[in-house]
């Protein structure tokens, strides 16, 4: 599941409550709320509150955050590779306009830094606009390794029809760019000059740009659909057209050993390629 698919954009998280859930009743208020925002098949949740029971117990993270005691957003993660050291967040949602996503991953980064750990990593979807600049602007975070159709058909209200291709994010708690973030300062990337742009838009389609007219470009620049969720309602064809762009020019980058320095509101992914002309990634 991707991490934070609703409710990034606006709010500060002030007033909310957060905290870690302890009891049956409140996993399944978090599965509740996970219903009311991807609106999956019954046998196909993101989670069970059964599964949040057994994480929390075994010492991992399931976290709520309260407004006026109702739950508004609500994460889950577990202790992963390299041991000691990471989490990887499974899933993370919340409702819009209340700040409980990153109320939500400001707490979980704190639990983690208490237990001495020292990054956090989760998945999210490439081609949602608001969550890239979420991850890797207001949170700091690095996408490091595309994933195609990492979790195969997904049959709810948001991914149903299309491929679930994934970006992995990787938060390095205590890089100076993510406590700057925690600071409440966005990291912005640099765009140099000469950045050539790899995929562009042109009608609202996904207009790929040759790859050797960008042949030896340090900065590659990968826009993305201005809202790919509304255009998987009105027009498949034009998302899975997105969705196969991005995997071929920003999976491509990355699979020859690109680095994503950011995310450009304007320009979308900002993308560092090796070689004796790039300069190493922020």
């Amino acid at each position: 599941m991707s991490e934070l698919v609703t409710g990034v954009g606006t709010g500060d998280g002030g007033g909310l409550d957060v905290r870690e859930l302890r009891d049956v009743g409140e996993f399944e208020d978090a599965v509740r709320l996970f219903d009311a925002i991807w609106h999956p098949d019954p046998g196909n949740r993101p989670i069970t509150a059964e599964l949040m029971r057994a994480l929390s117990h075994a010492g991992n993270y399931v976290a709520g955050a309260y407004e006026g005691g109702r739950l508004t957003g609500a994460s889950v993660a577990f202790l992963a590779a390299p041991i000691g050291r990471a989490l990887h967040s499974h899933v993370t949602g919340a409702l819009p306009g209340r700040g409980a996503g990153l109320a939500l991953k400001l707490h979980q980064r704190a639990w983690a830094l208490e237990r001495g750990l020292d990054r956090v990593t989760w998945t999210y979807d490439p081609l949602v606009r608001r969550n890239a600049h979420f991850n890797l602007a207001k949170l700091g975070a690095h996408a490091e390794e595309y994933l195609p159709s990492f979790y195969g058909a997904m049959d709810d209200a948001i991914n149903a029809g299309d491929e679930s291709d994934r970006l992995l994010a990787v938060w390095h708690l205590s890089e100076p760019r993510v406590l700057a973030a925690a600071r409440g300062e966005p990291y912005v990337p640099e765009v140099p000059a000469d950045a050539v742009t790899g995929l562009t838009v042109l009608d609202g389609l996904p207009s790929p740009v040759p790859a050797g007219a960008w042949a030896g470009a340090r900065t590659v620049l990968v826009a993305v659909p201005e809202d790919v969720e509304a255009l998987r309602r009105a027009d498949p064809d034009a998302a899975r057209a997105w969705r196969h762009a991005v995997r071929e020019v920003l999976g491509g980058l990355l699979t020859e050993g690109a680095l994503v320095t950011g995310f450009d509101r304007r320009a979308g992914y900002v993308v560092e390629r090796p070689g004796p002309a790039g300069r190493s990634g922020s």
